[in-house]
């Protein structure tokens, strides 16, 4: 959540922040704002502006400001006050010498607050921020970073923050607890960033700051200490991934972009993760024997990641024969945790930043359980708080609404449950070679989809209008329902609903009328024949009717006037292919109702406060 961006070097520092600003705008846009020290002395220079970047750059343009080489820039989803110009960030001092951005929340602020008010500190905001930029100014006797360093002492919570000074107008001084900051390497210039797509077309050397540390950024290089002030060793990483991943590359939004590049990125996922047929797990951080040992998994994760992590209980349990809990990251730190050393948490997030999934995972640590992740962001917090990390290899996912990232968490867990099925030997050679025979031709079959998309388009502009929507699914494809519901109702504002379909009859059946929809995930399986009733019972009620259904299946249409067909595949595996026509369903009906798909009211891509 909230993007910063901040430059030192030998060039123009104004159009480097708002190229940050533009490719960090999926983190939050409500607001944004940059500051300058300039070049020739003086104050901070700082414009602040409601609304996206576009508005800043307006605003920009109407009161220019001044060459600078040095300066800082941040993007707001708010937490602390409205979204207004006030509350934007930077945040200055009285005198405009200092200016902070910052991205968290101080859970201490109001204490902190009410003492520099006593010491005679103005503040002109509603946000906790602004007591980062007193405190600083209140310990500052000419040097900055020791300045920012007792500042940082005072404050509780998670921050990641970037500091600016007139008086030293050739220093940026950064810190992280908590919010994820990366440091870009160049060659006489160097970047903070709350992501790497902010400083991509300028470096491709960054050091993952990790908690407790705080970076000197000066044009000849950068020094990184810990709070106390003592020298850490740092590693620089090479970035791999190219420009062009994060770009539109032709497409009207990233979130389109995103479900296509599906088929390569679970290819490529299948490419590197099986050999000969085997399920080879880098980075899981447990031998066989320990994996064998243990006895119970919990998943935890939050929005659609905790729907990937449902999918993955229902694969487990029937491949590996183990026993899987599956709790929203949030809940499951503030109830009594019955975890022990034959317990695995699998903690899943794209970001790797999820604060609630990291207070999960840190509780669980304590009981004494094994954690491996499933994340998309190598270096994350996550990864580092984890015991064995299964990266997806996703590639930058910018659209709000989550499509890529979920399919490969999805994939990660196909996999794993495969692996554990190879270590527990629970499942007999021969199914596990034709599920892994299956597995390898979902890449081919999402193209198939792919093909098909255009009849989605034309069916979710018969469906736009409707006010309300329902999601059914049994087994394995009820957590398809949940997130189907899910990216509708983030990018069309629709309230929508996912049930588990037998559930109907116990009270979402109350809702069922000529002006509802009801989206039927009923694939070849098991459950066809109940989904069928589900169905039937729906147009009795004159309620209105999308059925996803397997390719070849002529019986259904004689239960549903509006049909998307997957192709056919193992029953297992339909949830990797279900979801692809619940993301274009979702998709044209938001472009339809003139949404703005990749940038969703209230939403921010990394949640990184509770």
């Amino acid at each position: 959540m909230c993007g910063i961006i901040g430059y030192v070097g030998g060039k123009e520092a104004l159009p480097r922040l708002l190229e940050g600003l533009k490719n960090l705008e999926y983190r939050g846009y409500d607001s944004s704002g940059v500051c300058v020290v300039p070049a020739v002395g003086g104050k901070l220079e700082i414009r602040k502006e409601q609304g996206k970047i576009r508005s800043l750059e307006a605003h920009i343009a109407e009161n220019p400001l001044p060459a600078a080489h040095l300066g800082i820039a941040h993007t707001r989803w708010a937490t602390h006050g409205a979204p207004c110009r006030k509350n934007s960030h930077p945040h200055a001092n009285a005198d405009h010498t200092i200016a902070v951005v910052h991205n968290g929340i101080i859970e201490n602020y109001q204490t902190l607050k009410d003492e520099l008010v006593r010491k005679g500190y103005k503040f002109l905001s509603e946000t906790d921020t602004e007591v980062i930029v007193h405190l600083v100014q209140e310990y500052f006797e000419g040097d900055i970073v020791k300045a920012v360093r007792r500042a940082i002492a005072d404050l509780q919570g998670a921050f990641a923050i970037g500091v600016v000074c007139s008086d030293d107008p050739a220093t940026l001084v950064a810190a992280r607890v908590g919010s994820p900051l990366i440091v870009g390497v160049g060659k006489g210039e160097n970047f903070i960033a709350s992501d790497v797509p902010a400083i991509i077309r300028h470096t491709r050397d960054v050091i993952y700051l990790k908690d407790g540390q705080i970076a000197v950024l000066r044009p000849e290089g950068v020094r990184v200490m810990s709070f106390d002030g003592k020298a850490c060793r740092t590693k620089v990483d090479r970035v791999t991934f190219q420009m062009d991943a994060a770009q539109k590359q032709g497409y009207p939004h990233f979130m389109l972009k995103e479900v296509h590049e599906q088929p390569d990125v679970l290819a490529k996922m299948l490419k590197a993760r099986l050999k000969g047929g085997t399920v080879v797990l880098e980075g899981l951080g447990l031998s066989d024997a320990a994996l064998k040992g243990m006895t119970r998994i919990k998943i935890v994760a939050c929005g659609t990641a905790y729907h990937a992590g449902l999918v993955g209980r229902y694969i487990i349990e029937e491949l590996a024969r183990v026993p899987v809990e599956v709790d929203v990251s949030s809940e499951f730190r503030y109830r009594t945790l019955l975890v022990d050393k034959k317990t695995l948490v699998i903690a899943v997030s794209q970001s790797g930043e999820t604060a609630d999934t990291l207070a999960a995972v840190r509780e669980a640590k304590a009981g004494g359980a094994r954690i491996v992740s499933i994340c998309n962001v190598i270096g994350s917090s996550l990864a580092r708080e984890s015991d064995g990390v299964l990266y997806t290899h996703a590639g930058p996912e910018i659209g709000v609404a989550s499509t890529k990232a979920y399919t490969a968490q999805l994939m990660m867990f196909y996999l794993l449950a495969l692996k554990l099925a190879q270590t527990h030997k629970s499942l007999p050679p021969k199914s596990r070679a034709f599920l892994v025979k299956e597995l390898v031709g979902i890449p081919a079959l999402y193209r198939q989809i792919l093909k098909g998309h255009a009849e989605i388009s034309a069916m979710a502009r018969d469906f736009s209008h409707f006010g309300c929507f329902l999601y059914l699914g049994r087994n394995i494809n009820y957590p398809s329902a949940l997130e189907g519901a899910l990216k509708l109702k983030e990018i069309s504002y629709i309230p929508a609903e996912g049930y588990a379909a037998g559930e109907m009859k116990h009270g979402p059946i109350a809702l069922i009328d000529e002006y509802r929809a009801v989206v039927c995930i009923a694939p070849q399986s098991d459950f066809y024949e109940k989904m069928i009733s589900n169905i039937q019972e729906i147009l009795s009620r004159k309620g209105k009717v999308i059925v996803i259904a397997t390719e070849g299946d002529q019986a259904i249409r004689a239960h549903g006037t509006h049909v998307i067909t997957i192709p056919p595949t193992h029953k297992l595996l339909t949830p990797l292919l279900a979801v692809l026509p619940l993301q274009f369903l979702a998709y044209y009906i938001a472009v339809n109702r003139g949404c703005d798909v990749d940038q969703p009211r209230n939403l921010a891509k990394s949640v990184t406060v509770e």
